[in-house]
C-alpha cells in the first residue's frame, strides 16, 4: 500500500506503522531491502516516513 502524503505527526506515525506491517507481512522486507532485524527495520521505516514528509529526525534550531 502506498504511503500517505502529509507532514503531520499522525500521518508520519501511520506511515511508519504501514511500513512495519509490510516488514512483518512480507518475510522481513521493506521495499527491496531486507533489514537484519526488527530494530533496523524500525529505524529504516522512520527514515522513509520522515523523508516522505519532508522532515528531519533532528529538531529544528529555530526555537532559540
Amino acid at each position: 500500500m502506498p504511503l500517505k502524503p502529509g507532514k503531520s505527526d499522525k500521518i508520519v506515525s501511520e506511515n511508519i506503522k504501514e511500513l512495519m506491517d509490510d516488514y512483518k507481512r512480507d518475510d522481513g522486507k521493506i521495499g527491496n531491502n531486507r533489514p537484519a532485524n526488527a530494530t533496523k527495520a524500525r529505524k529504516m521505516a522512520v527514515a522513509i516516513a520522515l523523508k516522505k514528509a519532508g522532515k528531519s529526525r533532528k529538531p529544528s534550531s529555530s526555537g532559540r
